[in-house]
């Protein structure tokens, strides 16, 4: 099994910036797929942004030209840079890594946007 800590969440004001960070406790050369996940309150959760072992990338329409999703392997980490944030983009944010050990969640760090 693989632990994920999420961190870089925070309070930002609009038009402005976070990098959220994904550490697994182990190599992740071999995953599948690295994912960021949001959930709003009352909202049913949303997948943000994917990436491949590859390196192609996913992004829901709402976060395109926005949001970069990314990772190191070296560092075990996948990484969501968020820039131009809005309002709308408040929630918890989790990552979630499957690979030939199943599927692993990380705990959640919030993301507050406001003035």
């Amino acid at each position: 099994q693989v632990q994920l800590v999420e961190s870089g969440g925070g309070l930002v004001q609009p038009g402005g910036s976070l990098r959220l960070s994904c550490a697994a406790s182990r190599s992740i050369y071999n995953m599948y797929t690295g994912r960021w996940f949001r959930q709003a309150p009352g909202v049913q959760r949303q997948l943000v942004a994917a990436i491949t072992s590859g390196g192609s990338t996913t992004y829901t329409d709402s976060v395109k030209g926005r949001f970069t999703i990314s990772k190191d392997n070296a560092k075990n980490t996948v990484y969501l840079q968020m820039n131009s944030l809005k309002s709308e983009d408040t929630a918890v944010y989790s990552c979630n890594v499957m690979g030939p050990w199943g599927i692993s969640w990380g705990q959640g760090t919030q993301v507050t946007v406001s003035s």
